[in-house]
């Protein structure tokens, strides 16, 4: 149904009265601080200490921050510039979600969504409600609520930051929407617990840990210019804890990127579950690279996931300009600036010789979601220009009553004679009537479900039978609720799920061989090509390119090889002609025919 309300708070309007009519602009308002913003951080900031909205002292229950691959409710957006973008969001999202698209005038935005343009009219506005309420600009990421849960699910509540731009309608805007949802919103807003965050420079696991750049440090600092009370870092972890549930020595903070003007962490990085990151890959040496490489370096010596073990990258490649520049010469183009919506993944796309390949890694990563594609690149909606795509634009609400599941997946193994254990932390706020553990080792010929055992602690087991060398597994969760409830995990199951393969037994070969070439993509190729590489294991890796001489013509990467083997290449500046890929470690060389096109 189309859902309509027109409910505004007063106090917004309050705030807005005491700063200039430029702060109020709906249209044209950046990513970053407009310059004539500089002179609204005082009123602004002195308007928002005196607010006094929402709940400005911390949860006295625990709390846990929802992850954003678990089921949402609703999507949220602003609806004014990059419309035609917004409009292919909401044409996808709807089919997952409520859609509350927040706006001046609900009859323009309904003829808007259903004109022919940006992939023709959107008849059907089921899913769709419409808000009108004061908001300033398109950014909802970092100004919108994040979503906290008491006691890990019993209990829905909004949180609120102090916004970092002078924008006090975007600002209040968490208000308007706890109103319309009927959902509490706890607020930092008053000292002692004002703190100045931003949505895109932050993503959870759901379980207590926590990533951002050095910003929020900055912000909240003797520098920073829009809290009353200055923090120390240790005072800004202490108040994600007490408003978050962000677990002491969880707060991961990373070094802000040189050349990205917004210091956001979805710009290069996006959490894909507890255990895995997607990483933007520049060129060896080139623009944010190398303080990108270092922050990755100090998570791997630092820091382990929920379990216990190292987190695995996923890498991805960040996309140069038509000319090949990168930041600072150039765009922030991602494929990380991507949302999760319960059974969709939407990323921006660029240019169709970039986009096969990122679009590749996100489905292989994320077996069973639907992802798209929206082109933030082109010359109607180049919104990647201004430091921004699809998260960017985007928030979502949890739902009321989530089904918790946390699992490792299993790792590959040798074992061919003793079960699969398969453990699952699972909780509701009703209580757990039962789980399951569906598997096979042929998707085509349907699962066979194994009941999982009640461990205690909210913790559930299950076996899979022991499978012969060669077998590939695959498997889900499923849990029921008391009150009826039902939920997966992965939650596009059965369509998607985990996997892990039989090995044969260990025979040596592959260290005695060296390093091998498992597949370069696309190959030929006019620009991009991704590498994967098997059997590199902790040794140092030298990968390189030669011409039919034998002559290096480019240098791709020396050191370790990324968890996943996988490394990027651009060969646009090359002639076109056939080359040698080699990879060389202490245990062998290998090599492999390329052809630029």
């Amino acid at each position: 149904m189309i859902s309509l309300s027109t409910r505004s708070l007063v106090l917004p309007a309050l705030l807005i009265a005491a700063l200039p009519l430029a702060a109020q602009e709906v249209e044209g308002l950046p990513h970053t601080l407009a310059p004539h913003e500089q002179e609204l951080i005082p009123a602004y900031r002195e308007s928002r200490a005196g607010a006094g909205r929402g709940i400005s002292t911390p949860p006295d229950f625990p709390v846990r921050t929802m992850a954003e691959w678990e089921e949402v409710q609703s999507l949220v957006i602003t609806w004014t510039s990059y419309t035609g973008i917004l409009k292919q969001i909401v044409r996808e999202a709807k089919e997952e979600c409520e859609v509350i698209i927040v706006c001046t005038n609900p009859s323009t935005v309904t003829s808007y969504l259903q004109n022919n343009q940006f992939g023709g009219p959107i008849t059907d506005l089921n899913n769709i409600t419409f808000l009108v309420a004061p908001f300033n600009s398109i950014w909802v990421r970092d100004f919108g609520p994040e979503v906290i849960y008491k006691n890990e699910v019993d209990s829905l509540f909004l949180l609120d930051w102090i916004y970092n731009r002078p924008r006090p309608q975007d600002d209040a805007l968490s208000d308007a929407l706890g109103t319309f949802k009927d959902i509490a919103v706890y607020s930092t807003t008053q000292a002692p617990y004002d703190l100045v965050h931003t949505g895109g420079n932050f993503m959870a696991d759901g379980f207590g840990t926590a990533f951002s750049s050095k910003l929020v440090d900055f912000e909240n600092g003797p520098q920073g210019q829009f809290n009353q009370t200055n923090k120390t870092p240790a005072q800004v972890d202490a108040l994600m804890e007490q408003f978050m549930g962000i677990q002491p020595g969880r707060y991961i903070k990373m070094d802000e990127l040189p050349f990205d003007n917004i210091s956001h962490i979805d710009m290069h990085m996006k959490l894909l579950d507890e255990e895995h990151l997607l990483v933007g890959e520049f060129p060896v040496g080139v623009s944010d690279g190398p303080t990108l490489e270092n922050n990755m370096a100090m998570i791997a010596a630092n820091y382990n996931s929920v379990f216990g073990t190292p987190y695995e990258l996923v890498r991805i490649p960040m996309v140069p300009s038509t000319g090949g520049n990168y930041p600072p010469s150039a765009s922030y183009r991602t494929f990380a600036n991507a949302i999760f919506i319960n059974k969709l993944v939407l990323l921006p796309t660029y240019r169709t010789e970039y986009d096969t390949t990122g679009l590749r890694i996100w489905r292989e990563s994320m077996p069973g979601y639907r992802v798209v594609g929206i082109d933030c690149d082109n010359s109607d909606q180049n919104i990647i220009s201004a430091s921004g795509a699809i998260h960017c634009i985007t928030k979502t609400i949890g739902v009321a009553d989530p089904l918790l599941i946390r699992h490792q997946r299993l790792q590959d193994t040798y074992e061919t004679a003793i079960p699969y254990t398969v453990e699952a932390y699972i909780r509701h706020r009703s209580g757990i009537a039962q789980a399951n553990v569906f598997w096979t080792t042929d998707t085509t010929q349907g699962y066979s479900a194994l009941p999982m055992s009640d461990a205690g602690g909210n913790n559930w087991s299950a076996a899979i039978p022991a499978q012969p060398v060669g077998s590939v597994v695959y498997y889900y969760i499923e849990a029921t609720s008391n009150s009826g409830k039902v939920q997966v995990r992965p939650i596009v199951a059965p369509a998607g799920w985990w996997r892990f393969r039989v090995l044969g037994a260990p025979t040596g070969i592959a260290d005695l061989n060296g390093p091998s070439i498992v597949e370069v993509f696309p190959n030929p190729t006019s620009s991009l090509a991704m590498i994967t590489l098997a059997g590199t294991g902790m040794e140092q890796v030298n990968v390189r390119l030669t011409d039919v001489m034998g002559r290096e013509v480019m240098r791709i990467h020396e050191g370790k090889v990324p968890a996943d083997g996988r490394l990027f290449v651009d060969l646009s500046y090359l002639p076109e002609a056939a080359y040698l890929l080699v990879v060389e470690s202490k245990q062998g060389r290998s090599t492999h025919r390329v052809l630029k096109r």
